[in-house]
């Protein structure tokens, strides 16, 4: 890279990691400001601005802290006090932020479920956050209810809505409620360590564990976001992502309102209307996630992809492959891509816009982040130690999982979750001194001579197959490149008899798609033992609530035809991809066939 180039290339870099620590200096675990006060002051400044509007209706920042301040009053008159928790059971909605908000003006947490959980998943969220009650609305309901029996103790609904049965109305409760902010006593001995909100995560590999978002982290979210983006009082964030994660609840809501901003909230994703309100709204930016952008690419083109004002798109998890193109067809500026995890202690941020990489923590900088890789064995599924007993640091294109060095700063603290034994095992010791305490992400990356960092695969999805490892991710995003390929999940899959664990791939495809075709493809651009020895063709993807693909029901279905409905293909040494009958799958079972 020229030298100009990479003069300039640094001085973005360095301009928004400036912007970024400026807002979030002064954040202490000690102080008593907490992250109610931030969002206060944003109400004193602006309180007659838009703030949020969702389904035709706007709320000034005034009118959304008297929301707030309501649902404050409304705990403390149910006698909610100072590290109780009420669990929030609803998709986004206008009230949604108010509650959580105003609940933690009286020092009570809100665990933030997932709306698209139910069952034995829904009660297993709702019994480790230990809440006093939950607050549900007349979509949820139901499915709370149906899942009442595997509580482990009764709980309190207050619906926002009709009450029926035993419900509480919280709609006429609120009507007595003050709109003036409660008195700061009641929360003075609360410090920002002390937990605002439990945010669950996804549950792709088991069942969703809390993590404890302190109140500096809710500000290292919020006020990081309303720095990193650089947004302004007159930009206006389309936000069509779950507020129950932090990218949509504490990101995106951060980078507006702590800027005097607006937020135009919609329920749920819809790739067809979204440029639609994306420009009828005015909105100049949006907020993404996992495979949310490949929606939108995989729409047929429409005049309003390029005839919106968004000057900049921030998120995570969008596939290289994706990247180019949102910036080309949909002629968006600027693509801020982030890393972090609810729970963790590591976030970077791709401040100068590097197509694929999820952030950087350049050499002339390096003290200044905590991130490290270390090298991993896939197989044991831990760090790589030396003679010394220490880990060993990854060079340059060497993959390795990423890990945060916990410190006593805002910034390396480490919280972790509800479950102090499960917040444990996330925690290294001895990494590169004797005593030193690191966390673990769980994810392998590999990072480049100019401190850039790319993500290559969850720990657990990456396998090993004839003696090598096999990145799920990569193979994923080569497969996606095949015609008639448009979503692509790729998981390992024991087969009786052999080493490690073949590749298997669940595709969703359009009528283009040609197994013959597929196949000569996969055999040119990938190596044979990444080469998917089972392919299987879905309807659609299961995914998370945050577009997450889900592979635990895919592994357990196996490659085996009784329990699978669609076409589904082995890899033959010979012929190629041929149909998996019950017969080549007995063969294949008995060690008969050539892998």
């Amino acid at each position: 890279m020229p030298l100009k180039a990479r003069l300039q290339r640094d001085w973005r870099f360095a301009r928004g990691l400036n912007r970024t620590l400026k807002r979030v200096k002064s954040i202490a675990s000690d102080s008593p400001n907490l992250i109610c006060d931030d969002l206060q002051a944003a109400v004193d400044q602006w309180r007659d601005r838009s703030a949020i509007t969702f389904e035709g209706r706007t709320l000034s920042y005034g009118e959304l802290d008297a929301m707030a301040n309501r649902f404050a009053h409304w705990g403390k008159g149910q006698n909610l006090r100072r590290g109780q928790t009420v669990a929030l059971f609803m998709p986004n909605r206008l009230e949604y932020f108010a509650i959580w908000y105003g609940l933690s003006k009286i020092g009570v947490v809100t665990a933030l479920i997932n709306n698209q959980l139910s069952g034995l998943a829904l009660a297993h969220c709702l019994n480790i956050s230990a809440a006093a009650c939950v607050i549900v609305d007349a979509e949820t309901s139901p499915v709370f209810e149906a899942a009442k029996t595997l509580l482990e103790k009764p709980l309190n609904q207050w619906i926002l809505g009709p009450a029926h049965g035993g419900q509480r109305d919280l709609v006429q409760a609120l009507k007595s409620c003050s709109q003036l902010p409660p008195d700061k006593i009641v929360r003075e001995d609360i410090r920002a360590h002390d937990t605002a909100l439990l945010i669950f995560t996804s549950g792709t590999t088991g069942l969703p564990k809390a993590a404890r978002i302190t109140h500096v982290r809710a500000q290292l979210y919020m006020r990081g976001f309303a720095g990193a983006t650089g947004a302004k009082s007159t930009d206006r964030i389309y936000v069509t992502l779950p507020l129950y994660h932090a990218t949509g609840g504490l990101c995106a809501l951060g980078a507006a309102l702590l800027n005097g901003g607006s937020v135009f909230l919609r329920r749920k994703f819809s790739a067809t209307h979204f440029w639609g309100e994306v420009v009828d709204e005015g909105c100049t930016m949006f907020v993404y996630i996992g495979e949310l952008c490949r929606y939108l690419v995989n729409q047929p083109p429409g005049e309003a992809e390029t005839r919106h004002k968004i000057r900049m798109a921030f998120g995570n998890g969008l596939r290289p492959d994706i990247w180019p193109v949102m910036k080309q067809r949909f002629r968006i500026p600027e693509i801020l891509e982030f890393y972090g995890s609810t729970e963790g202690n590591v976030s970077m941020f791709n401040f100068d816009g590097r197509e694929g990489a999820i952030g950087r923590a350049p050499k002339w900088l390096r003290k200044r982040f905590n991130v490290r890789l270390v090298q991993f064995d896939v197989e044991t599924e831990e760090p790589i130690r030396g003679t010394n007993g220490l880990c060993i640091e990854c060079g340059p294109g060497q993959i390795g999982e990423c890990i945060g060095e916990i410190g006593g700063d805002a910034r390396s603290e480490y919280s972790g979750y509800v479950d102090r034994a499960a917040s444990e095992k996330k925690v290294l010791h001895d990494v590169f001194e004797k005593g030193d305490r690191w966390f673990a992400t769980g994810d392998l990356m590999k990072s480049d001579g100019d401190g850039y960092f790319y993500f290559v695969d969850r720990i657990g999805d990456t396998f090993r197959w004839k003696g090598e490892n096999v990145s799920t991710n990569e193979v994923a995003e080569r497969l996606l490149g095949v015609a008639g390929v448009k979503e692509a999940n790729v998981y390992g899959v024991a087969v009786e008899g052999a080493e490690g664990r073949a590749g298997m791939a669940g595709l969703v495809v359009g009528p283009e798609f040609d197994i013959k075709l597929f196949g000569e493809t996969v055999a040119r651009d990938l190596p044979p033992y990444a080469q998917p020895l089972f392919v299987r063709v879905l309807p659609a993807l299961e995914t998370t609530g945050t577009f997450k693909t889900r592979k635990m029901d895919l592994i357990a279905d196996g490659y085996d035809p009784g329990k699978i409905k669609g076409p589904l293909y082995f890899n033959d040494a010979k012929r190629g991809y041929v149909k998996v009958t019950k017969g080549v799958f007995e063969k294949i079972a008995a060690g008969l066939v050539k892998l």
